[in-house]
């Protein structure tokens, strides 16, 4: 975020300390979920945390996602902590070295070394009713939480092709979630399956070294201009100079999602936002039968919003082919497809998104009544407002079922969840209760409401299928009002929403966490201090 390239920041691995045994919140995950639960946790008076990370550093999706030409379809000024709103983004749009920068150099700017603990597996959890715990199982031992945070986020299992010969395809096999850097395609002929959000980035990428790029293209996508463009040193030190700027111009973002967001809640708008997306792909596809293989049929918004200024520019290019079908087979080095054609590549990569759906510790994570989150939910997630579930006691979900959207920040609603999180700690401290479990009645009559008010949204109407939809049909992904009706929400924590199961037996004696180590470096020449202060310098944070 700085007009020179960030130095690499530290890495934060395992603490090599006897772990502790006892903490009041446990946080699974080290992406924006997991660094914002910790910071916000932290300034509202909750000490006793710990983050567990199962990577070797923080980051979670952004730390994960690094294929060409991966950044934030969201402006950065939105797409960031409203705690750290002075990173001076060097874009409009960010890209992924700069996203994750930001999110180590919040790490290290809010001093959370000595909470996070990365190189870490969480295999399970089981609520211990006598306890009144969590009693977690983590490949460095057990641990027992009073509070349980799943920070995992839904971009994170990914989706792999699923077709005959994929595993003996002759060459690299890539998933744009788990990209090789090490392998060069320039000169070579790379097949990409899949045709979105990720694919839209991807593809302009490879057009300028590749040989040859293959698009396969199940479904076309609408796509309008992303108006991404650098952003001037001198520009953000004029908005450094300027009180309140950066706040005014993240509130002037967060008006222009939510008028996507209203057209969203009232398909017929959306008619106005196809007009402009077809008039981009006019003027950017001369070819009249490229541009109707690339028209949806259905309305704007039922898929996720794309927004490109070189995608169609790329796909126009003469060494760039798209075959509007879907993939049946690979043989050998042969991409076949439903028209039982054969292409040739070198590369296969698979932008095939995530299991939106699957929360990754779901089948592993047992109730009060033993049963699992898994055998409660079946194929179908509910939450009450996306972040507690009835029969898990102590359980916070962030970014949890029907939270988001096509048309918002992730950030705006993640910390409303924080903010609400922490009002039912500051409860449970002011009644004295240990645990907190939301009615069933309560969960019932909220995801009816939404359900119901889902169906005359674009996202169900809209005549396509989606990541939204569940196997069996049902919207477990979007929230069908505005953004601003889910803060307000989650901003009044009601106790009345809740019952307070007491232990059933004595509560266990603590055993003190280990003391916090400084943050390692990296392999680089300067000390653990030093590369804090140059992680936050590279980020465009200023040291406080």
């Amino acid at each position: 975020m700085s007009d020179t390239a960030p130095r690499t920041s530290a890495v934060i691995p395992a603490q090599a300390t006897r772990p502790g045994r006892d903490v009041r919140v446990l946080v699974v995950g080290a992406g924006f979920s997991g660094i914002g639960a910790a910071v916000r946790l932290r300034r509202a008076g909750v000490r006793d945390v710990l983050v567990l990370e199962k990577g070797p550093q923080l980051g979670g999706t952004w730390r994960e996602n690094t294929y060409p030409g991966c950044a934030c379809d969201v402006p950065s000024t939105l797409y960031s902590y409203s705690f750290t709103p002075d990173a001076a983004w060097s874009r409009v749009f960010a890209e992924q070295p700069e996203i994750h920068a930001y999110l180590r150099a919040t790490a290290e700017r809010h001093g959370l070394g000595e909470v996070l603990r990365c190189g870490v597996r969480v295999h399970g959890a089981r609520w211990d009713p006598a306890a009144g715990r969590w009693l977690v199982e983590t490949s460095e031992g057990p641990y027992r939480a009073a509070v349980l945070v799943l920070a995992t986020g839904p971009w994170h299992v990914p989706r792999h092709l699923d077709v005959p010969g994929v595993a003996e395809f002759d060459g690299p096999v890539l998933h744009t979630a788990q990209w090789d850097q090490d392998i060069d395609l320039t000169g070579r002929r790379v097949a990409v399956v899949g045709s979105g959000a990720s694919a839209v980035q991807l593809v302009p990428a490879l057009a300028s070294r590749a040989a040859a790029v293959h698009l396969f293209q199940r479904t076309a996508q609408w796509v309008l201009p992303k108006p991404d463009l650098p952003v001037p040193p001198s520009v953000n030190r004029l908005l450094d100079r300027l009180p309140g700027s950066r706040n005014a111009l993240r509130a002037g973002q967060y008006a222009l999602q939510e008028g996507f967001g209203y057209a969203f809640r009232h398909p017929g708008l959306a008619r106005l936002l196809e007009a402009g997306a077809r008039a981009h792909l006019r003027v950017a596809v001369r070819d009249r039968q490229l541009r109707r293989a690339l028209t949806p049929t259905y309305r704007l918004g039922c898929k996720r919003l794309l927004t490109s200024s070189t995608y169609y520019q790329a796909l126009a290019e003469p060494h760039v082919h798209l075959h509007p079908t879907a993939v049946t087979a690979v043989r050998g080095n042969g991409i076949v497809d439903a028209d039982g054609t054969t292409t040739r590549a070198d590369v296969l990569v698979t932008a095939t998104g995530f299991r939106i759906g699957e929360l990754p510790l779901a089948r592993h994570l047992h109730g009060s009544g033993g049963r699992t989150l898994h055998d409660a939910w079946g194929d179908e997630p509910e939450a009450y407002l996306g972040t507690t579930v009835s029969g898990f006691p102590n359980l916070f979900l962030l970014l949890g079922p029907n939270l988001l959207g096509g048309s918002t920040s992730a950030i705006t609603v993640l910390e409303a969840q924080l903010g609400y999180l922490t009002e039912a700690l500051a409860h449970l401290d002011h009644s004295g209760h240990g645990a907190l479990e939301v009615r069933p009645a309560v969960q019932a009559a909220h995801n009816t409401a939404v359900q119901e008010a889902l169906a005359t949204t674009v996202y169900n109407s809209g005549g396509c299928t989606s990541y939204y939809f569940s196997p069996s049909g049902r919207n477990t992904f979007a929230w069908p009002w505005s953004t601003g009706r889910l803060v307000r929400q989650l901003s009044r924590f009601d106790p009345a929403d809740y019952a307070s199961p007491a232990p059933t037996g004595p509560a266990p004696a603590p055993v003190p966490l280990p003391l916090p180590l400084p943050l390692p470096s990296d392999g680089s020449t300067g000390s653990p201090h030093e590369e804090a202060a140059s992680a936050s310098r590279g980020n465009g944070l200023r040291p406080t």
